[in-house]
């Protein structure tokens, strides 16, 4: 059977976790500066490493540690720092793109990857860079039939990393594209002094613009004001073509997003993978998958991106998203009693009705989602649960006390 690994975005540990039990074969994070994701909140610190580390193992879960942004001379040190933890700690590999990184973990014998910053876009490159890494990760620039002839010629050449093992082409699979060659941009850097390449990106081009002329102040009439913000890419519609072209690796964005974004997406291409390697995958169970996946955090979709050869015309209508579906708080998990299966769960912000869909999210229980078939107050079952109320409902999967409640609803429940 062929090796298709499903990487899986944790910016926490709720989204670690749900990562792991949603069927992802990896995870990839960023520890405090040096990382493409570094001015989120979302973001683990070097002293978390072993225990990151510990968690994937004991789920055989590999782990890819991001330090993929441009580096000056006061970095090194601190790259140094981190590689070096990384390697005591155990992580699989380190994705970088400077140089500076990709020589010390080399030298330090850490496994690398290269980044889809580095733009490597032809088999050349590939050539060139199996010195150093065996996985490679490509522009996101290029066509299905680019990538399959890279793939072809690794096959062919016997191309081989540093392990001894056949080159591994990683590819961007689902999430957020950026409007510059494979994230390359430049905006943020001349407009706030915050560099898009140095993990400080404040997103110029998700915001909305005019176009004027100087000369006499004319505006000129736009049908889309967001002509920078392009829609996010979704492959899962022509996933057997990609598995096909013969990739290895494929990674899903979102390092930013929530702990439900990566339970449902990832899950939702772990099931295709597996339909795909089992002679099952259909269109039917794409237009399912696609409703699932639409329902989180995206800013509508380009299925087909690049790879397709279609031109990035696919913009955003929003700066936000147009998630289908959202999550209101609602209370706390106060106990779990495992051998009745039944969660003691304080309502602290709103009523919860019987019926509903709830998602319970923690950093040990990642993101459980389920529907509330009783709800039972003291010794009786109501139909309704008012906020300040102690509730229990039956789940089968274990929670964890102070886990969060949220219920789930059709978008702007809130409002």
């Amino acid at each position: 059977m062929e090796k298709i690994e499903i990487m899986a975005p944790a910016g926490s540990y709720e989204s670690l976790m749900a990562a792991i039990n949603s069927g992802a074969n990896s995870v990839y994070f960023g520890v405090e500066q040096l990382n493409m994701r570094a001015r989120s909140t979302n973001n683990f610190f070097i002293k978390d490493l072993e225990r990151i580390s510990e968690i994937c193992k004991k789920n055989n879960i590999k782990t890819y540690l991001t330090i993929n942004t441009i580096l000056y001379d006061h970095d090194i040190n601190l790259m140094k720092n981190i590689c070096d933890k990384a390697k005591s700690a155990g992580i699989t590999a380190i994705i970088a793109s400077d140089h500076a990184a990709i020589s010390y973990c080399n030298k330090i014998q850490m496994p690398v990857h290269i980044s889809t910053q580095v733009n490597v876009s032809n088999y050349e490159s590939i050539e060139y860079f199996s010195k150093f890494a065996d996985v490679i990760v490509l522009a996101r620039e290029l066509t299905l039939k680019q990538i399959k002839d890279i793939c072809r010629r690794i096959k062919e050449n016997n191309l081989r990393g540093p392990s001894g093992n056949l080159i591994e082409i990683e590819i961007f699979a689902h999430g957020a594209l950026c409007v510059a060659i494979s994230g390359k941009c430049h905006m943020s850097l001349v407009t706030e002094n915050a560099s898009a390449n140095r993990g400080a990106c404040i997103q110029n081009c998700r915001r909305e613009y005019k176009v004027i002329d100087v000369e006499d102040d004319h505006e000129f009439v736009m049908d889309n004001k967001y002509v920078m913000s392009p829609k996010d890419l979704c492959t899962i519609g022509f996933l057997d073509q990609i598995l096909g072209s013969g990739v290895s690796v494929l990674k899903i964005e979102g390092r930013g997003r929530a702990p439900e974004y990566v339970h449902t997406v990832v899950q939702c291409y772990r099931e295709a993978v597996d339909a795909y390697l089992q002679g099952t995958y259909s269109q039917e169970k794409v237009k399912l998958w696609i409703e699932e996946v639409e329902k989180v955090y995206n800013r509508g979709f380009w299925h087909g991106g690049y790879y397709l050869g279609k031109e990035i015309d696919m913009w955003s209508a929003t700066s936000g998203s147009i998630a289908k579906q959202e999550k209101q708080y609602i209370g706390t998990v106060l106990n779990y009693f495992a051998k009745t299966k039944i969660a003691h769960i304080k309502l602290e912000a709103a009523d919860l009705e019987l019926n509903k869909n709830i998602l319970i999210i923690g950093p040990t229980t990642g993101v459980i989602e389920e529907k509330v078939s009783v709800i039972q107050h003291e010794e009786n079952k109501i139909n309704v649960a008012k906020q300040g109320l102690e509730i229990t409902i039956p789940l089968e999967r274990v929670v964890r006390k102070n886990d969060k409640v949220y219920v789930i609803c059709e978008k702007s429940c809130q409002q």
